[in-house]
């Protein structure tokens, strides 16, 4: 435990600074010790490119629902662009009362497996930590959602097809509890189809297959997509993982936006794809994991 200590400490600081400012946050750490295949001394030095696995609770000032999303940003499975893809949509839910967790997951890819395998135990554990937290929390633990961007993406479509698969021994009691989301928000996913399996499609997309990475098992959630057509991390990827749930009779719904590109760079800040949230927020009042006026509620 002592090489977490030195981190969390000036983690704390800047836990301090930002909630003064927002909302308020817990930090926990994913693993009590060294995370599994990992070395300690991997950790030493704080700040450096290892990145100490753990989840950032969110509050709302004013929680509205029970429901709760878990969010992976993307960062090519090399960093996590907390920034750029975490901060808009974190403050977007927290504004409209749902509780977020950000989940930092281990980069950089680790030598000798999948390129995502020490995320997808991540993943995997903080989706655990968020159920035994649960009532702590004020949350469902059968309304945890996972969203994610890019290569966060391909982790959430893990996280929601691929729950069953054991990726570790347990660590702890925590590790008795399922790891299965409840609902997913894949956006813009990289890496999910055999023309882009480690780089942007070079076909965009239209006579690949999805990789063999999601299982799509007894376990897979309802999901809703978000794509830009214009994206090198082809919009088919969306189309062809909503076309598998179509087929399992899973609730799904899609959002392509003509030109937008990846991360949706070459928009500007009024182009409706940046509403997205928005969508989303319909989507889960839809599905009932948040209330939704009696006029816009759906019979299914």
């Amino acid at each position: 435990m002592k090489f977490y200590r030195s981190f969390v400490a000036a983690f704390a600081l800047f836990a301090a600074f930002t909630a003064a400012n927002a909302f308020s946050f817990d930090v926990v750490n994913l693993w009590p010790s060294t995370p599994p295949g990992d070395k300690p001394e991997q950790y030493q030095d704080a700040g450096g490119e290892w990145y100490i696995p753990r989840i950032e609770f969110w509050r709302p000032e004013k929680q509205t629902t029970d429901a709760c999303i878990i969010i992976s940003c993307g960062g090519c499975y090399n960093g996590v662009a907390y920034e750029v893809e975490g901060v808009m949509p974190r403050d977007f839910f927290l504004d409209h009362g749902v509780a977020v967790v950000m989940l930092w997951y281990r980069t950089p890819r680790r030598p000798n497996v999948p390129k995502h395998f020490a995320a997808w135990q991540d993943v995997q554990r903080a989706v655990r930590i968020v159920r035994a937290h649960a009532k702590e929390w004020n949350i469902d633990p059968n309304k945890i959602g996972e969203m994610g961007f890019s290569a966060g993406s391909h982790l959430c479509l893990m996280a929601a097809t691929s729950s069953m698969t054991k990726t570790y021994e347990p660590v702890d009691d925590i590790d008795k509890l399922p790891c299965n989301v409840n609902f997913a928000i894949p956006v813009y996913p990289a890496y999910a189809l055999t023309d882009g399996v480690d780089n942007p499609n070079t076909g965009k997309g239209v006579d690949a297959e999805l990789v063999d990475d999601f299982k799509f098992d007894a376990q897979t959630c309802p999901m809703c997509f978000i794509h830009g057509d214009g994206d090198d991390y082809s919009a088919m990827a969306s189309m062809k993982v909503y076309q598998r749930l179509k087929g399992m009779g899973i609730p799904g719904e899609v959002h392509i936006y003509a030109y937008a590109n990846h991360a949706f760079r070459n928009c500007g800040p009024d182009a409706p794809i940046l509403k997205y949230p928005q969508r989303v927020f319909e989507w889960m009042q839809t599905l009932g994991f948040v209330e939704a006026p009696e006029s816009a509620k759906v019979e299914h």
